[in-house]
């Protein structure tokens, strides 16, 4: 896994101190044997828009296959110490720790799949104490790089059938936020990036030329144009607005015309700011003119797919869009908002207690059960999504609810063929599922988004997807938290 090659060193510390501290909290109450079911999800989709695409699934079968403490790790957890300056941690549990495998299992959607909020992207099941250990970690893999791909997918649905590069290594946040991006980016639809180390891990195409400093180097931009041809002469676009934009295109026309002498081509010309539109059009002019109709015009300079978008209304002559801060930092939301909650709980051979968090919120409230995502489809496309619990069942002609708005619903009156999301990953600690290739991921995602309505897709103001609670789930949960309020008794079946 690409994880073991980028951290030599144990991430089983990767996790906020509160989940060690209750994870003690459990062995100290002999509680550590206790199994949970925890699910994954988010409350909203990311950037105002219709829809959301899962990833980070490989990343976490990375880290889940080789997690252990250490006893490096266990020899810092010792240092620890509360406020009364006695050690935070008895000796017990950090022999625990030490002595630790993961024993949990694991249903999760499968990468590159379109998901909606409430829906369970990932479930775990297992002793309680691992499941609080593994929290944030799971959080932190499967958010950012679902924030990334679903940005990306959104940005490519700008180009229309364009190619899209991710360019945003330098700008995002921290190595791993880096590496992170790249691959999620070439999920969503990109289909390079610059970054090289991501470009080795996971197979990625990279992409790049020369910078402004290169131009600057040499006396005049002619001149530097001319050095990198007889440099690589295989990977000609040229950087054009270092000082003038239009005599920085007539520039890469006349090297262009010294590489056709020398059996090589113009590939392109990059424009980097001002007027792309204007540019462009004046770019493709110039190149046609001098005989390089299939010199690509390549842009960059903060793009997004609000720019690509208004760009391509304008008529730009944009042939590769180049996407790089915006996109690696998820520029107008930082952060997906996924969470994992508790959702039942139960001694070893005993039945499911399901459990609910309640809120002032009611987006807040979360949904109790063993949670399974059913997908309805017919030959046009994707028709509801049902959340249901694996005990109660799906049911027969479902009606499938809002958690939150009651109101509105969803009738399933036919018997439509239907796929349950949720597939298995690891059983008892033991990895059972074999992830698929990034090609085979992005090929999912095409095909995911393809079968959402035209009206969902769209990226500003969608329609709404039809995606809910099982009827009889929704019951339950609804006795539940009256229940918690103090308003009914316990339902007869819990």
């Amino acid at each position: 896994m690409a994880t073991g090659k980028l951290y030599k060193h144990s991430l089983a510390l990767l996790t906020d101190l509160y989940q060690l501290t209750m994870a003690f909290g459990y062995w100290k109450l002999g509680r550590e044997k206790e199994e949970a079911i925890f699910n994954l999800v988010f409350r909203e989709h990311p950037f105002n828009g219709g829809y959301t695409i899962t990833a980070g699934l490989e990343t976490i079968i990375g880290f889940l296959s080789d997690l252990e403490f250490d006893q490096d790790d266990v020899d810092y957890l010792a240092t620890l110490q509360g406020n009364d300056n006695k050690p935070l941690f008895e000796s017990g549990f950090l022999d625990y720790l030490s002595n630790m495998r993961f024993e949990c299992d694991i249903d999760a959607m499968p990468e590159g799949t379109v998901a909606f909020p409430h829906e369970p992207m990932l479930r775990i099941t297992g002793p309680i104490l691992q499941c609080q250990i593994l929290e944030t970690a799971l959080l932190n893999m499967i958010s950012y790089q679902t924030l990334i791909a679903s940005k990306a997918a959104r940005v490519c649905a700008a180009a229309k059938d364009e190619p899209v590069l991710e360019f945003g290594l330098r700008r995002a946040q921290g190595i791993d936020g880096g590496i992170a991006a790249s691959r999620a980016a070439y999920i969503g639809g990109c289909i390079g990036t610059s970054n090289v180390l991501a470009g080795k891990l996971y197979g990625i195409p990279v992409r790049g030329t020369h910078a402004h400093s290169w131009v600057m180097s040499f006396d005049d931009e002619l001149e530097s144009f001319d050095a990198y041809a007889k440099a690589l002469p295989n990977n000609c676009v040229f950087l054009v607005d270092t000082y003038d934009t239009i005599q920085g295109i007539k520039n890469a026309i006349i090297i262009g015309h010294k590489l056709r002498d020398r059996g090589h081509t113009l590939a392109g010309v990059r424009l980097d700011s001002g007027d792309l539109a204007y540019l462009s059009i004046e770019a493709r002019k110039l190149l046609d003119d001098a005989g390089f109709p299939d010199a690509a015009i390549v842009a960059s300079n903060d793009l997004d797919e609000f720019i690509i978008d208004s760009l391509k209304r304008q008529d730009a002559k944009i042939n590769v869009w180049g996407v790089g801060t915006k996109l690696a930092t998820a520029y107008d939301q930082p952060a997906l908002g996924g969470v994992l909650k508790l959702s039942a709980i139960r001694l070893p051979g005993q039945d499911w207690q399901y459990k609910v968090k309640l809120s002032e919120q009611t987006t807040k409230i979360s949904n109790p059960g063993i949670l399974q995502v059913r997908r309805y489809h017919d030959r046009s496309g994707f028709i509801a999504d049902m959340i249901y619990d694996e005990q109660l069942g799906p049911g027969d002609l479902p009606i499938i609810i809002d958690p939150n708005d009651p109101t509105r619903r969803k009738r399933i009156t036919t018997n439509p063929p239907y796929e349950d999301l949720l597939v298995p990953v690891f059983r008892k600690g033991e990895l059972v599922y074999d992830p698929p290739s990034l090609s085979r991921i992005r090929q999912r995602v095409q095909a995911q988004i393809g079968s959402l309505h035209p009206t969902i897709r769209r990226y500003m103001n969608p329609h709404t997807y039809p995606a809910g609670l099982e009827q009889r789930l929704h019951q339950l949960r609804t006795e539940l938290i009256l229940n918690a309020r103090g308003y009914t008794e316990p339902p007869s079946n819990q």
